[in-house]
């Protein structure tokens, strides 16, 4: 499920009522904790945060014309998920997540290789997300990034 939403107050207009509260708790969260040089926008459908095409001009090696994405979260018919970059491209961030979800939660870790899933929003450790967030600046990121999925010209 895909909300067609321009920015973010149009999205959260449109979520589902029994999700809208956990989104807009985990906007709030990460902004809060987003390190400098990330940006706020609409990205593939959900809120994203991105490196901009001003800090890193190559953009998303899937579509060079789109920001970098880092951090998106989106409202789905039976979950809300957030989808952390890092995690999949740094298997030590990985780990710490997993390890510090187990103290921070007494429900189970729903998670794929970037998608971290809550069926309710009070399942959501807002704090852990928020040291999430904190544990990569745009720099970490572009060169995580790069070193993980752009492959050197030769």
């Amino acid at each position: 499920m895909q909300i067609k939403a321009l920015n973010t107050e149009e999205y959260i207009n449109l979520v589902a009522e029994d999700k809208k509260e956990g989104i807009v708790k985990l906007i709030n969260t990460i902004r809060k904790n987003m390190p400098d040089g990330f940006e706020e926008c609409m990205s593939y459908g959900m809120i994203g945060f991105v490196v901009p095409h001003s800090l890193y001009p190559a953009g998303y090696h899937c579509d060079p014309k789109t920001p970098l994405p880092f951090i998106s979260i989106a409202a789905q018919k039976n979950f809300i998920a957030i989808y952390h970059m890092g995690i999949y491209a740094k298997p030590e961030l990985h780990d710490w997540f997993i390890a510090e979800h187990a103290k921070a939660s007494a429900k189970k870790l729903d998670m794929g290789k970037s998608c971290i899933r809550y069926k309710k929003a009070e399942d959501i450790p807002f704090e852990l997300i928020g040291k999430l967030v904190t544990k990569m600046s745009v720099n970490d990121w572009i060169n995580c990034y790069t070193a993980a999925f752009v492959k050197p010209k030769k």
